[in-house]
């Protein structure tokens, strides 16, 4: 069986990757590393987002999406990856997804025409401090009357967010997802310091803040929206690896050493085709991962747990393996193989870390698990 991109989704993530590189190249995303002050979402990035329809994506369509689910999501996540762009676009389309799978019908109509157009910054707050990412993560508990009172961190965006999803346990014991505006009493959202500046996080808190329940919301719900979150990052992390490749092998090219390109060295040429394989392999271990989320495969949350766990390993290795191949300037804050590794380091450890996706596949491979098992 052949299973890749159509031709359709390929373009879409070219048209991406050639938008930005022409009007956000990384001179830009230099431009917001630097500004550690600012929003870290440039205005106009954010409306590019909106115009050219990339928040659009997993919207469905009777409510002004392109409809067009994940497959299409993590191509244009590939791109950014590999631009290493910042902005709120990932947790706004996943704000999206959560309303999708658990919003109302009047929630549905109100809000996701304005994710879809770029009207409406939005983000997830799905764990606590130092929590797992899932069930026992959650650190935001719900009273009878919908009051949210606990914390969640990191935010990404929180602070620039106009709606914020938040995952809180029951009195039932259920996972709920509501929706919550920053600006009410009661929320108190503070800026964090991160190593990789082409993102922005916060904590938030919560003292008995009154939340509008997603009606359809509940564990099974909340452990979907963390998979999706997964597969939008691990297809963030394999465009970051491929670019980061890319780069380095054209480097290893015109670096002369001893009257040679450094690429021809033997050492050198095994490894970075050892690293061209397993880039290979997460990124169709990815497009398998957002193929099983979109048909409901049974396999679905097994099919995440390799993707995301498979794109953080390989993303760390591609990037550090960047640096070294680089030689001294790869070190300096000049050089924007930094970039790279900051965003590959982070992102490993969101929605899951390797080593919490591998004992998941443990679970579901060895332990007999089903991988359909709420709670796993």
């Amino acid at each position: 069986m052949h299973f890749a991109l159509t031709d359709e989704q390929c373009a879409l993530g070219d048209a991406v990757r050639d938008y930005l590189a022409d009007r956000f190249a990384l001179s830009a995303v230099r431009a917001v590393f630097e500004d550690l002050g600012g929003t870290g979402n440039p205005a106009q990035l954010w409306k590019a987002m909106g115009e050219q329809g990339w928040l659009a994506v997993c919207v469905p369509e009777e409510y002004d999406g392109l409809g067009l689910g994940l497959v299409a999501a993590q191509a244009v996540a590939r791109a950014f990856g590999a631009g290493v762009i910042p902005g709120p676009w990932l947790p706004t389309v996943l704000a999206g997804e959560a309303l999708a799978l658990a919003g109302s019908d009047a929630q549905k109509a109100s809000l996701l025409p304005a994710v879809a157009s770029g009207a409406l910054v939005a983000t997830v707050a799905l764990r606590g401090p130092a929590g797992r990412y899932d069930r026992s993560g959650v650190r935001v508990g719900a009273d009878e009357a919908g009051r949210l009172t606990g914390s969640a961190l990191p935010v990404d965006y929180a602070e620039t967010a106009e709606i914020i999803v938040v995952a809180a346990l029951e009195p039932g014991g259920e996972v709920g997802l509501y929706l919550v505006e920053p600006g009410l009493p009661g929320v108190q959202v503070t800026g964090l310091e991160s190593y990789d500046g082409s993102v922005r996080t916060a904590s938030v808190v919560l003292d008995g803040v009154p939340g509008q329940r997603l009606p359809g919301s509940s564990t099974a719900v909340f452990v979907d929206l963390l998979d999706r979150g997964a597969v939008l990052t691990a297809g963030d992390l394999v465009g970051l690896a491929r670019e980061a490749l890319a780069r380095t092998v054209a480097y290893a090219c015109d670096r002369v050493q001893f009257g040679r390109a450094v690429g021809s060295f033997q050492a050198l040429k095994h490894h970075l085709a050892d690293l061209h394989v397993a880039v290979t392999m997460s990124e169709h271990a990815v497009l398998y991962a957002a193929h099983a989320l979109d048909a409901g495969l049974a396999d679905r949350r097994l099919a995440v747990a390799v993707a995301k766990s498979k794109a953080s390993d390989t993303a760390r290795e591609v990037t550090a393996a960047m640096i070294q191949y680089h030689g001294g300037i790869g070190y300096t804050w000049e050089h924007d193989a930094h970039f790279f590794y900051k965003r590959a380091k982070r992102e490993a450890y969101s929605y899951g870390d390797p080593i919490e996706h591998r004992d998941r596949v443990a679970a579901f491979t060895i332990d007999g698990i089903s991988p359909t098992a709420v709670g796993s």
